[in-house]
């Protein structure tokens, strides 16, 4: 049998040996769109041929687990192909197109301690996967889908022998529901993504001050007067657990105390450090509201919740927040200021490391695992916090120094707008983290991404973090190694649109979005517009001070993705413009006709209005980019006055309109100081 044979060559690595593996992706293996990338790749000669005829087997361990994994995969594998590919499991797996051979159980609640480890063959007849637990097994399903291309032959999979495992165990992406709500549907298809890519972490922060987003039974006020209506009910946080391990990921809870909980005042004025009442923040930013860490009438209702939230949410982790508390509530309030000052804590950063250790004993208390944001980092925290690193990575290497358990996040802030490459290059084990002994290094259990939604609803989210999460998921999983930055945004094209396939409306959203803001004109002129900009970085959306929970997303600025490729195209294509002068040519001339296209329409459109700078922007830049191109082709030099003309316009091209950055503007001007 084809099993035994199999199984008699070696194919499944023990963990010892996959530790150790290095990646050994060089020359014809670079041709694969595999992202991650896997820990060692040998591709053969020849296809496997995906048809009519595919069929999945299954041997080994079986769970209804792997059954319903498989039929997903058949279902994608139909939507990638468009071949009808339905009831395709073979009643004998030796038979199958895809033999996947499960070894034994994996735990009954995923933990750290998963192995996520597989071996996958392919051959010109047969594929073979085979890995220790049903998650292993997951990840493999994702690699086979990834390797199915089309060519001359048709669609098949390359022959290749990939052995595979991750660098990190915590894989993680944390999805803010409270600034704004996201329906289950938007979680599930996060979800989805997740796989994809083998993150196995879904971080859900499920209160803020703009909403309380559980069900709960034991005090209704929480959700019944803290979330405007938006919440999950008990049932629905069940039906997403379950969906979220029929795909390998852990769903870690959230809820943020003793600051940034205006939510749970509204239906608890009695938690507060100072007197209501309350209601549910519209704002965005830090807030003064904040528990009483004084009263134990407080601890007590924290202890209760902890308690049913611990049995509805089976991870071993909890994470209770910690970030961002100001101290203002407490500095105010004289009683406790006295209570400060008779248990001898000199600061507020004291008494927030005394509430803490109470918090943390309550969690374990119900058998789990705390974790908090770095500013629970006080000396006194016990020392099974688990300390989430997001304002820089020094406090990651001082937490892993003092022994606790880490998590980065800082540098894979998603809602920050940054460029696929500025997270690609954010390793954990590198920058503060690198001086660390071996010991320490190992308490760095990997890296979580982060997407705060403050500007971004169920319409745009998915274009907020997809795809350049799959770069940061990359970076967690691949080994150390794989860090070439071109390499990894060709690979990232294809994830992008595959995500597509299974869902993910990154794409497809943003043309609706498009279409609204130019009615019933063609939205062509504007997506070639678009396609050159992009919003500004950081925090700069906060300081116009205009937004609140209310405010509509539907501007230039909310469909635009974060990242450009035209215009990082347009800058590769620029640093060598004696080849690539006709394409230059041929893309200034697109936006600087559409940039004229616009500009009347935009004068009439409310929500246009505010972009007409950019567009007369664009068509000046565009302009200045074809001249200097003239002056260069025929090696005249430009006229000063010229110069001077263009790098002024240049200057004022680069500053933010309507929140939104033209991003050609640097290569417009080498092409300016070139003719020169």
């Amino acid at each position: 049998m084809i099993l035994t044979r199999r199984k008699s060559r070696g194919l499944l690595v023990s963990l010892a040996v996959l530790v150790g593996l290095a990646a050994t992706l060089h020359g014809q293996e670079n041709t694969l769109n595999l992202m991650p990338q896997p820990a060692q790749v040998t591709l053969s000669q020849g296809r496997l041929p995906i048809d009519v005829n595919f069929r999945i087997g299954l041997a080994g361990y079986e769970e209804p687990r792997l059954q319903s994994a498989a039929e997903r995969l058949i279902t994608r594998l139909a939507a990638k192909t468009g071949i009808p590919l339905s009831d395709r499991l073979a009643t004998d797996a030796s038979q199958a197109t895809l033999e996947i051979e499960c070894d034994h159980a994996g735990e009954a609640v995923q933990s750290l301690k998963e192995d996520e480890s597989y071996t996958l063959e392919v051959g010109v007849r047969q594929a073979h996967l085979k890995a220790p637990t049903p998650v292993g097994v997951l990840r493999g399903m994702e690699t086979f889908l990834e390797l199915v291309d089309l060519d001359a032959t048709g669609f098949g999979a390359p022959a290749v022998e990939i052995r595979d495992r991750p660098r990190f165990a915590w894989r993680g992406l944390m999805l803010d529901v409270s600034r704004h709500w996201m329906p289950v549907e938007v979680v599930k298809r996060t979800l989805d993504g997740m796989a994809a890519v083998k993150l196995n972490v879904f971080h859900w922060h499920l209160s803020d001050d703009q909403g309380f987003r559980v069900e709960s039974k034991r005090f209704p006020k929480l959700d019944q007067m803290g979330s405007d209506g938006h919440y999950y009910t008990q049932e629905q946080v069940k039906e997403v657990i379950a969906y979220a391990r029929d795909r390998g990921i852990r769903v870690v809870p959230e809820f943020d105390m003793p600051g940034h909980t205006t939510s749970w005042f509204v239906g608890y004025p009695e938690l507060a450090s100072g007197p209501g009442p309350y209601q549910i923040e519209r704002r965005f930013g830090v807030f003064d509201p904040v528990m009483d860490p004084t009263r134990d009438e407080v601890y007590r209702f924290i202890d209760a919740f902890i308690e049913e939230m611990a049995v509805l949410f089976p991870d071993e982790y909890f994470h209770v927040g910690g970030d961002e508390v100001n101290g203002r509530q407490w500095k105010s309030n004289a009683r406790i200021q006295a209570y400060m000052q008779e248990h001898g804590l000199r600061s507020t950063a004291d008494l927030q490391t005394s509430f803490s250790e109470r918090v943390v004993e309550m969690v374990e208390r119900h058998g789990k695992k705390p974790i908090g944001w770095d500013e629970v980092l006080h000396p006194g925290l016990p020392q099974n916090v688990v300390v989430q690193s997001w304002r820089g990575p020094r406090s990651l290497a001082a937490a892993a120094h003092q022994g606790y358990m880490t998590i980065l996040s800082a540098g894979y802030y998603l809602d920050l707008m940054e460029p696929a490459v500025r997270h690609y290059r954010v390793d954990p084990l590198e920058g503060a983290a690198a001086g660390l002994t071996a010991e320490e290094k190992a308490r760095i259990l990997g890296g979580e991404a982060c997407m705060w939604v403050e500007y971004a609803d169920p319409t745009n989210l998915d274009s907020r973090i997809w795809p350049r999460l799959a770069a940061i998921a990359e970076r967690l999983w691949s080994p150390e190694e794989v860090k070439d930055v071109d390499l990894m945004y060709r690979r990232l094209a294809v994830v992008n649109r595959e995500l597509g396939f299974w869902g993910l409306t990154q794409q497809s959203n943003r043309f609706v979005m498009l279409e609204r803001l130019m009615e019933m004109n063609s939205p062509h002129s504007l997506e070639v517009l678009d396609s050159i900009l992009e919003p500004v970085k950081g925090y700069s959306r906060e300081m116009t001070g205009h937004y609140t929970s209310f405010t509509p997303l539907n501007r230039l600025v909310d469909a635009t993705p974060p990242e450009s490729n035209a215009a990082r195209e347009f800058t590769a294509l620029a640093a060598n413009w004696k080849t690539n002068e006709a394409e230059l040519r041929k893309r200034l001339t697109a936006w600087r006709e559409s940039a004229a296209d616009l500009a009347p329409m935009m004068k009439q459109n409310a929500l246009l209005q505010e972009d007409a700078p950019l567009a007369k922007n664009v068509a000046a830049l565009a302009t200045a980019g074809l001249q200097a191109l003239d002056y260069l082709e025929t090696g005249q030099h430009a006229p000063a006055a010229w110069v001077t003309e263009q790098l002024g316009m240049l200057d004022g091209a680069a500053k933010p309109h309507a929140e939104l950055l033209i991003m050609i503007v640097p290569s417009i001007r080498r092409l300016v100081e070139a003719a020169r």
